[in-house]
């Protein structure tokens, strides 16, 4: 059998030894009646690691996106965000389906937005159009190649938006932390609402954190159980979550170097691709690729498998399964890697 690397993405990491055992004696509780104290100690754990009056245990990260929505706009408003951005292009239209609200989206390619064409959304309110309700921004921006936000530009976008909420869709938060020396907390300051997701990698089996203002926290509670995400003894899942949130988030550097190193042989596997490799600043290696899907199967058939987030880009990302021993073997794959149709380009 081929050996495999699995480079797909940070969400096939497994829980570790340690959280298991945490999950085997972990405390529950019923928490639709607010009893499960595992629960309320990753609740109070997070609200805490991003400075914010209280949070929300969920079982997803599209889910506390959505439930952020849900709260911070009406039916109708505008969402400012970028076109590229998880809550756009990677959750099968859930914000008109479950809030009926549209987005305004603008250019990302870079990770981050603009200011002058969120204040020119914003300014056409005086034009007719319609309320602009909020600004959405992702950090680490996933589609761009997990580029980390700048906190500066963060407290200038939340400053100049007003009395505009900003929702931080922080999926893979802690990597921006890592990679910049930003702490959670920092990042988090100039959001009304953040999230981030325990289960990439971070390596917890399952669940998000939705934080924010405890009105707006009580009123997300509410929106997950429309949504059917009030959960009951889940303090199993929290239990891994406290973990993660204890042990996981300094080792996601090994992640950064790794990802470094493979984005370096992927530049040069592929010139074609016009790929700078210092732009990989995290745990994502993606560049475009006029054969990009050809290439991630052909790819695979060797053992090196990774995925596409658009027709012409190829994604691969690290993560704790990911050794140094696995980087040599994408080399020696790499070194003698040419796609089928390559002659064609």
């Amino acid at each position: 059998m081929t050996r495999r690397v699995d480079l797909r993405s940070d969400t096939v990491t497994q829980p570790t030894a340690e959280m298991r055992e945490a999950i085997a004696a972990a405390v529950v509780g019923d928490d639709g009646y607010g009893e499960d104290p595992t629960i309320e100690a990753l609740e109070q754990r997070f609200a805490a690691l991003v400075d914010k009056e209280a949070s929300l245990f969920v079982p997803s990260g599209v889910m506390a996106n959505q439930i952020a929505l849900r709260v911070l706009a009406q039916p109708g408003d505008v969402i400012i965000a970028g076109r590229g951005q998880h809550l756009v292009s990677f959750e099968m239209g859930a914000a008109a389906r479950n809030s009926s609200v549209q987005f305004a989206t603008l250019d990302d390619t870079t990770g981050t937005l603009a200011l002058a064409d969120v204040l020119e959304v914003i300014d056409a309110e005086g034009d007719h159009q319609p309320h602009v309700a909020a600004v959405t921004v992702e950090n680490t921006h996933m589609l761009s190649g997990g580029t980390p936000w700048d906190v500066e530009d963060l407290r200038v976008l939340a400053s100049a938006i007003g009395e505009r909420s900003l929702h931080l869709d922080g999926a893979r938060l802690f990597n921006a932390v890592v990679a910049t020396g930003t702490s959670a907390a920092e990042y988090a300051r100039p959001a009304t609402t953040v999230m981030t997701c325990l289960s990439k990698g971070l390596c917890a089996p399952v669940g998000s954190l939705l934080a924010g203002p405890a009105a707006l926290m009580e009123r997300a509670r509410v929106e997950r159980k429309r949504l059917g995400g009030a959960m009951r003894q889940a303090g199993f899942l929290a239990a891994a979550g406290l973990v993660a949130l204890d042990t996981m988030i300094e080792r996601l550097k090994d992640d950064h170097v790794r990802a470094r190193q493979l984005a370096e042989l992927f530049a040069v596997a592929f010139p074609e691709s016009h790929y700078d490799p210092s732009t990989c600043q995290t745990n994502i290696v993606s560049f475009n690729h006029p054969q990009a899907r050809q290439l991630v199967e052909e790819l695979a058939q060797l053992g090196v498998e990774g995925g596409t987030v658009a027709p012409r880009r190829a994604r691969f990302v690290t993560h704790i399964g990911v050794s140094d021993d696995d980087v040599d073997f994408v080399a020696s794959v790499l070194s003698g890697f040419v796609p089928k149709a390559r002659a064609d380009l």
